[in-house]
């Protein structure tokens, strides 16, 4: 894994997400996966941007996800890009759904537990500030 600056090819944000930094920087993160070591070499190799970094990246999928996430650090916006996405928060024990289409955003709340779910293929564009992201096995409708 590591940073890229100055690319001036195309970049498949399915598979090289883009780390946004301090100065309003944009670097594409080569060797991106979402396996524990890579993860820890990305937190340390951004660690200097703090809660203001933020990762760009597009997934797609069908189905139900199959975890929760929370993003500490800062809010974490959501577009829907293809087909149908339902985003749930949960808000004091209490789960809040949110229906996108393409074109549509919803703004998770810093600290806020979330799952995505997909009816049929879709695809969603993140922007996360993934300093300090905690995940949760999805074997209920809330997070433990």
């Amino acid at each position: 894994m590591r940073l890229i600056n100055h690319e001036r090819n195309a970049i498949d944000l399915r598979t090289t997400p883009v780390h946004l930094g301090l100065g309003s920087s944009a670097q594409p993160v080569e060797g991106f996966a979402w396996g524990p070591e890579v993860l820890q070499a990305y937190s340390a190799a951004v660690a200097a941007d703090g809660a203001e970094g933020r990762t760009v990246a597009i997934f797609d999928g069908d189905g139900p996800g199959d975890h929760w996430e929370r993003h500490p650090a800062g809010d974490e916006l959501v577009v829907c890009l293809s087909g149908s996405v339902t985003v749930t928060r949960d808000v004091d024990g209490v789960p809040d759904r949110v229906a996108l289409r393409p074109g549509e955003a919803t703004v998770n709340p810093a600290g806020a537990w979330h799952a995505v779910d997909m009816a049929g293929p879709a695809s969603i564009l993140t922007i996360t500030a993934g300093l300090g992201t905690d995940h949760r096995p999805r074997s209920d409708i809330r997070p433990i």
